[in-house]
């Protein structure tokens, strides 16, 4: 399994892609979900599609020479009875064969679908699901070098490639190419083995030069979805930022680049649909030219007195049959195999290897105390440089710590390492004498809760986002945590309360609203460890000291951690830790850090001047 390398897939990926034999493993990987062991009637199911497949292809090819023999039974009755008779009981019996054969193949097709239906159904959700939970399992690392909006495309194609792949593929190319075998071995057994040369030979050659230059012209295809899911990325991570885009009046510039990506597709799009015309001419040539030698070889026959009409009749009704699928096997060969190509990249996201996994002897932490130690821990997000720098300290049960220091010293780093978001170079980080490392993620994260900076909502109800921490909360929970992070009173007054919607990302909230409905949904969680990571920081001054009485309470017999920049909020800490490039510079109580004079004077001073002026 690769590691959780986000640029990985501009260059090897490419590459794989040019590989038809490493696509087709990739739709071996449909297998266990077609052939479900949880689910022996799927297998069943699967089973009976394949057999229908199969039987109808053999009444398909069958069909016509019974047509041939009724052709065959009129010339006799023509000659023998004239003109004018009604038909025999044998030849109204040829005909009937015909048309129920026919209809038997349909239905046969049809069942196939009813049966089929389910299980290619849930083969599509079982693998979304899948990779939607595995892309869950990604760090954060991941997700913040990878664009939301083209993971969602690679994950919608690839879904779409999967029931593509089961009509196509299963149902289309790999029946055709059966009816092809069937229909050689009955005109060898019925005719002569000219015959079986022939057709085959002609629907080889038409395979090969369709393989040959669709995939000449794949190059366009792909260029043209690569473009399309540049310009997609574009236009949601533009209307994600919406509010930026307006603050800067950049709505023309914005327009103007997703344009710029849209005539990229367009330039794509326009060489894929133009170079179709060298693969239909030549296709209509091969395919005109096995049915016309055909006829003429029959034709010989016919006059040689080795063959009726109605043999001539039966054979350009199978080649015909042949040929119907095949009209579309460069369009089905090019849509296949970007299906392979876009159910490949989809697999490539369940392949990458988490980079934070829980250990095998990992365990889970319960009854906690909210002891937290880092020892000599060091850490770095690049290779060249490195954040944490040998950090130690320790925080005691029911503790408030805060950590300040100037941008950049790697305040929230400590918060998103406690969390194992990353996991850290070297040191040991540990929860009541536990190193995190040996506890389980689920486990630890449920001990912790953070109110974080930059609080994002869920575009549904108010309630439903308090509840997020706790989905099977009742609405005196619910209303609980709201009053505790006073908000249930502005909540009450609104025209749809609980239920009303807080709008894309909670644009709908104010900054302190929001950050309110977080602090309400961290107390509904009930953790013992508790981040406020810079919670104030991005708040009035009216509004801060509103949230912090919020913060303070739900600081009450809880170990916390606070990650700080305006100090006038941490003056009642139990120690503060000052930053300082990655190190330690200073810790100690408020009023020791003053009389110190070091860093953190300097940048009490700095903040009190700012607020003065």
């Amino acid at each position: 399994m690769p590691p959780e390398t986000p640029d990985q897939d501009s260059k090897e990926q490419s590459s794989r892609e040019q590989s038809l034999s490493y696509q087709l493993k990739s739709f071996w990987r449909l297998w266990p979900y077609l052939w479900p062991d949880e689910k022996p009637s799927y297998k069943l199911r699967t089973f009976l599609a394949l057999l229908f497949t199969i039987a109808g292809q053999f009444i398909v090819v069958a069909a016509p020479f019974f047509l041939g023999r009724a052709i065959d039974g009129m010339d006799e009755q023509i000659k023998t009875m004239g003109l004018g008779n009604a038909l025999s009981m044998g030849i109204v019996f040829l005909i009937l064969a015909y048309g129920g054969l026919r209809l038997f193949s349909v239905v046969l097709s049809e069942g196939r679908e009813y049966i089929f239906a389910p299980v290619a159904q849930y083969s599509q959700r079982a693998v979304a699901t899948a990779t939607f939970a595995h892309l869950h399992k990604l760090s954060l690392r991941y997700h913040l070098e990878k664009r939301t909006g083209g993971l969602s495309r690679i994950i919608e194609r690839g879904i779409r490639s999967i029931g593509f792949l089961f009509r196509f593929l299963l149902f289309n190319i790999g029946p055709t190419l059966l009816q092809l075998a069937i229909a050689g071995a009955a005109f060898w057994i019925a005719y002569s083995w000219e015959f079986a040369l022939i057709a085959v030979a002609v629907v080889i050659t038409y395979i090969w030069f369709t393989v040959t230059t669709t995939e000449w012209r794949l190059k366009f295809r792909r260029d043209m979805n690569k473009k399309d899911t540049e310009a997609n990325a574009k236009a949601i991570d533009s209307l994600l930022n919406y509010e930026t885009v307006k603050y800067f009046n950049a709505e023309k510039f914005e327009t103007d680049r997703y344009d710029m990506a849209m005539e990229g597709y367009q330039k794509a799009a326009i060489l894929s649909r133009t170079s179709l015309a060298t693969v239909n001419i030549g296709q209509s040539f091969l395919m005109n030219l096995g049915l016309v030698a055909l006829v003429l070889l029959a034709a010989q026959r016919v006059l040689a007195g080795g063959m009726t009409t109605g043999d001539i009749f039966a054979i350009t009704m199978v080649m015909m049959q042949v040929y119907r699928p095949l009209n579309i096997l460069g369009f089905a060969y090019r849509e296949i195999k970007q299906a392979l190509t876009d159910m490949e990249k989809m697999f490539s996201l369940l392949d990458i290897k988490p980079e934070v996994q829980d250990a095998a002897q990992a365990t889970d932490i319960s009854d906690v105390q909210g002891a937290i130690e880092f020892q000599n821990v060091a850490f770095r997000y690049e290779p060249d440089r490195l954040i944490l720098k040998n950090i130690s300290f320790d925080i005691m049960p029911g503790q408030t710590v805060a950590v300040v220091g100037p941008t950049g010293a790697g305040k929230s780093t400590l918060s998103r390492i406690l969390f194992r978001f990353y996991d850290i170079e070297d040191g040991i980080v540990s929860v009541d004498g536990q190193n995190i490392l040996d506890i389980t993620q689920d486990s630890l994260r449920n001990s912790i809760g953070i109110v974080p900076q930059d609080t994002v909502l869920f575009n549904d109800t108010i309630g439903y986002n308090i509840a997020y921490a706790k989905p099977d909360a009742t609405q005196t929970e619910i209303e609980t945590a709201a009053k505790a992070a006073q908000i249930h009173d502005f909540i009450a007054g609104l025209p749809k309360g609980y239920d009303t919607m807080v709008g894309e990302r909670g644009l709908k909230l104010s900054g302190g609203e929001k950050q309110r409905v977080a602090i309400a949904r961290t107390l509904l969680k009930n953790p013992a460890i508790l981040i406020l990571d810079e919670a104030t920081s991005a708040l009035d001054s009216v509004t801060e000291r509103d949230i912090q009485t919020a913060l303070d309470h739900a600081a009450k017999n809880r170990t916390t951690l606070v990650i700080a920049h305006r100090l006038s909020t941490i003056v009642g800490a139990d120690k503060i830790i000052v930053m300082d490039d990655g190190k330690i510079a200073e810790q100690g109580t408020h009023a020791e850090l003053l009389k110190k004079g070091g860093l953190y004077r300097s940048l009490w001073d700095q903040q009190k001047k700012v607020e003065l002026n």
